[in-house]
């Protein structure tokens, strides 16, 4: 009995662990969506069933995220969204990113701008930051 509760305690971390099943996002939802800072949402994503996706071939330079619930994708990284914390105006992500040759943590700053704009920050001294916006398709 205490053999099979084991193994069962092990398939549920190993899922947890690799993305099986998805722990409750901590990121809002008024994030989630495509977003792109240059260029044409309609030459960066395309629609892919109730999704979003990278149009293909995809633009490895493009400036561009997707962020569905505790997912943020660029077009050469897949990240997890590990945590979310307030600091100030902005939020601090704890992500673990992989991409064609390593994984990684990352820490990312981000934050909203009044126009709806999504920013991203370089660092805390980074005062303009890059700014994104939704695209709908």
């Amino acid at each position: 009995m205490d053999c099979a509760r084991s193994g069962r305690a092990l398939v549920l971390a190993l899922a947890l662990a690799f993305g099986a099943i998805s722990p409750a996002s901590p990121i809002e939802p008024s994030l989630d969506g495509a977003w792109v800072q240059d260029g044409s949402c309609d030459e960066t994503f395309a629609r892919a069933g109730k999704g979003i996706s990278f149009k293909k071939p995809i633009n490895v330079f493009a400036p561009a995220l997707i962020i569905t619930g505790n997912r943020l994708r660029t077009p050469t990284t897949s990240c997890t969204i590990k945590a979310m914390k307030p600091a100030g105006e902005r939020r601090v992500l704890s992500l673990q990113c992989a991409t064609a040759v390593a994984v990684e943590p990352v820490r990312a700053l981000i934050g909203t701008s009044s126009d709806g704009s999504l920013v991203r920050y370089l660092n805390e001294q980074d005062s303009t930051g890059s700014s994104y916006k939704r695209c709908t398709l």
